[in-house]
C-alpha cells in the first residue's frame, strides 16, 4: 500500500462537458494558470501544455523557458497524465519523475468530473510530506484547480 503522503487528489464536478472541460485544461492551460507559479527568473509570459504524447508542458517568461515535464498520456477527452520533473527545490530534473493523472469523466447533463492526482510524492524522500502539504495547499493544487473551475466557468465557447 503506498504511503499515505504519496499523492494529492482532488475531484471537481463541473458545468462542461468533457471535451470542453480537456480543452480548457489543455489548450487553455495559460488562461488559469497562476502567473506566481513558475520556477526561474523573470515574469511569467505563456504557460504551455503541447497537445501529444512526448510533448513538453514548460513556461516561456520575460527570460527564457523553463521546462516543467513531458506529456505522458494525451487522450481527449478523457485523461490526461504529466510527467513532473520538478525536484525537492521546485527546479527541473530529468532525472527526477512524479506523475500527474486528470481524468475527465461525463457525468449526464454536459457535467463533468475532474480527478486529478499528483502521485509518487514519496519520491521527493524525507521531504515527502512537507511537498506532499505545499502542492495540496490553497497555493498549490487546491487554488489552483479552484482557479481552472473559475476559468472554466467564465469559458463558455
Amino acid at each position: 500500500m503506498p504511503n499515505a503522503t504519496a499523492a494529492v487528489t482532488k475531484t471537481l464536478v463541473l458545468d462542461a462537458t468533457p471535451e470542453r472541460a480537456f480543452r480548457v485544461f489543455t489548450a487553455g492551460f495559460d488562461t488559469w494558470w497562476p502567473r506566481s507559479h513558475h520556477t526561474g527568473e523573470g515574469d511569467l509570459v505563456e504557460a504551455i501544455i503541447e497537445p501529444r504524447e512526448g510533448g513538453r508542458w514548460y513556461a516561456k517568461t520575460t527570460v527564457g523557458e523553463e521546462e516543467w515535464g513531458r506529456v505522458l498520456t494525451w487522450d481527449p477527452p478523457h485523461r490526461l497524465v504529466l510527467d513532473w520533473q520538478l525536484d525537492s527545490d521546485f527546479k527541473y530534473n530529468a532525472d527526477f519523475h512524479t506523475d500527474i493523472e486528470v481524468r475527465f469523466v461525463a457525468g449526464g447533463d454536459a457535467r463533468t468530473r475532474v480527478e486529478f492526482e499528483h502521485r509518487n510524492l514519496d519520491r521527493y524522500g524525507d521531504k515527502a510530506a512537507a511537498h506532499t502539504a505545499v502542492l495540496g495547499s490553497e497555493g498549490g493544487w487546491n487554488g489552483i484547480l479552484d482557479g481552472y473551475a473559475g476559468e472554466l466557468a467564465r469559458n463558455s465557447a
